[in-house]
This record gives C-alpha cells, structure tokens and sequence, in this order.
C-alpha cells in the first residue's frame, strides 16, 4: 500500500421501503432502496507516529480475523483504520451492514493490492453477511443492497443471501426525504422477538408477512410505473403492517408521521425496525428543498431530537466496486453539502466503528 495515498472505500446506505424481515423469513418480498449517504472506511499507512486515537469499538479486529482465515495476506494486528459517515446511526439505514462490507472491501485490497488475483465483490459481500449472521442471526438484504445500489426486489430465504428478482434505477427526478427520529433502534432484540415468533407459529406474524408482501409487491409496479404517489402509497400501507400486526412503530414515529403529512403533505414509512431510527419518504426532485424546509421548520419546536436529511439514491452496478483511493470517488460523487456529513471518526489499529460491536447501528 502506497505510504501517500491510503485506500478509501465508500459504501451507500439503504432504505427498506417495504417488507422489514421478509428477506430472512422467507416466502415474502422486500424492496430495499441504496441512499447516497455513505459511509467509508480509509485504510491508514503505517507511520511512526500519529496512529489515530483508538476507540472501543472492535469491528475491525473481527473483520480482519475472519479474512484472515481465508486469506494469505491477512495476518498480524489489523491496519490502522479511519471511518465516517453520512449516514445517522442506529436509525434503520443499515449503517453497520455498510461499515462491515466497507471494512471487508477496504482490507481485501490492501491485502491483495500487490498480488495478480482480487477476491470478487460476490465473494466479499457473501463473507459479510455471513459474519454478520453468525452474531446477529439477521438477513441478507442489508448486504445486497449496499453493494449493489439502486432499487432492488428481492425475495426472501431462510437461510443465506436472499435472491434479487428485479433490480432498477431510482428515477434521477425523485428525491427522498429521511427524517431522523433521534431514537436508537435495537435490532437485535428485534430479531430475536420474531424468531421466537416463528418458532411459534404467531398469527400476527403470518398476517403481518401476507401484507407487507402485498404492499412489496405494490411498491415495485410503482416503481417500475415511475409513480411516486402510488409508491408513497404503498410505503404507508407496508408501514401499517409493520405497526399493526408486528407492533414496530412507537407514539413518537406516528407523531413524526402525522406532521409530515400535516406540514409538507408528505407519507412517511419507518425504515427498518427495533422500537426507534428513522422515516423515509419521497417526492419529485424539484420539490426536495422546499419539502424539507417545511419539515424542519414543523420539526423544530416539539421535536428538537428529530433532523431532516435530504438524500438521493445511489446508483450502481453488480460490477462496479465502490472503494478508490483517497480524495475521490469510483463514483465521482461530489462533496457533501456543507453541514450535511458527519465527518470522520478516527479508529485505532485494533479500532472499531466507535459503536462497540454493536448492532443497534442497523
């Protein structure tokens, strides 16, 4: 690895516009959206001095424990690692799922730079799911989608990655609307609720994955129509399965979603579940800035915890890798506007993603 120029993968977010859980339960459809709120991972020369301050994290380490059972290259104490993101954490955008895949992307290049064969993005994006699953017994279209960008349709498997049916480009004239409850989600204990669920044979949980199937598959003829009312419609009809049979929302998320409606006439879906994180919803493009003005403006008196954040989609290709060198990116996307990134959070040698192992940051 070049001593002037540390290796810098970027990693988009996602959204889940319908079917939280349906990607591991099985027999169900989910439609998962990348957002242009990335997170990265700079792989540090070494130096003399200068290590970034360690934290209490240890993702690294595992990350690089684990491919250092499968490659050569990865032996010793990991490399001296610096991570950011634009993404909240803990709030349902599967920021943890882009830290893990950009931390196995980011490492596999350094180890295998110098060598003649790279493992493929397949092969990377399948061990980051199964190091994910063997500590949090989730799904896989947290890994599909931030690998593969865009829109995707994908169904659901007990066991393994779930397969994608269709995939498609967001349309460049919509924008999304996320808006960040400012309370911490716990998927972990989520998880485990529903496993017991089905272990169970739960009514609510058959009729909740009947509807969020159903609303699924809505979401995706929307899609595919380029309709983003019907597509706000079927994003609030999957919410309501969500909250009705399977209890994920909370009284704060539907007072957030009231005043969306309220202020900027706008349908609001919960993103991901485990009691708090974040609503998405979309509108055209041209009336981004003024949605999220009035959003904020709503917000800003009996939610102070709460943020808008204004995003796009991400694009990408199953061929495309989305890591590159410091100071740019394999995408060419330009700089955050001001005030929007949080910056970076430095991590030590043996650092982590600064959320202690973790998995609330789903």
């Amino acid at each position: 690895m070049s001593e002037e120029q540390p290796i810098r993968v970027a990693v988009p977010c996602r959204a889940c516009l319908s079917g939280e859980d349906l990607d591991w339960l099985g027999d169900g459809r989910s439609v998962s959206l990348a957002l242009d709120l990335p997170t990265t991972v700079e792989v540090l020369p070494d130096g003399p001095s200068g290590a970034p301050e360690r934290t209490d994290g240890d993702w690294p380490e595992q990350v690089w424990a684990f491919l250092g059972e499968r490659l050569a290259g990865a032996a010793g104490p990991p490399p001296a690692v610096r991570v950011g993101s634009e993404a909240p954490a803990a709030s349902g955008l599967s920021s943890s799922t882009a830290l893990i895949v950009a931390l196995f992307r980011a490492f596999a290049q350094a180890v295998e730079e110098a060598g003649p064969d790279r493992t493929p993005d397949a092969v990377l994006v399948q061990w980051a799911y199964e190091f994910e699953f063997a500590r949090f017994n989730g799904g896989g279209m947290d890994h599909l989608a931030v690998a593969e960008g865009g829109a995707l349709l994908i169904d659901g498997r007990e066991r393994g990655l779930p397969v994608v049916r269709e995939r498609l480009e967001f349309p460049e004239d919509w924008g999304v609307v996320v808006v960040d409850s400012g309370t911490r989600k716990n998927t972990a204990d989520h998880i485990r609720t529903v496993r017991a669920q089905l272990a169970a044979g739960d009514p609510d949980l058959a009729a909740y994955r009947a509807e969020a199937d159903r609303a699924s598959g809505a979401a995706w003829a929307a899609l595919r129509r380029r309709d983003h009312e019907a597509l706000g419609e079927a994003m609030s009809r999957a919410h309501a399965a969500m909250r009705d049979f399977q209890g994920m929302s909370t009284p704060l998320l539907e007072e957030l979603r009231a005043l969306a409606l309220r202020s900027a006439a706008l349908p609001l879906k919960l993103s991901g579940a485990g009691g708090g994180g974040s609503l998405v919803g979309v509108c055209p493009a041209a009336d981004l800035p003024g949605v999220a003005a009035r959003l904020a403006d709503a917000l800003r008196g009996p939610f102070p915890g709460a943020r808008v954040i204004p995003a796009r989609a991400a694009p990408g290709s199953r061929s495309a890798r989305a890591g590159n060198r410091a100071g740019g990116s394999a995408r060419g996307r330009p700089a955050p506007p001001p005030g929007h990134g949080r910056g970076g959070l430095p991590i030590g040698r043996a650092g982590g993603g600064g959320r202690g192992g973790s998995p609330e940051g789903f």
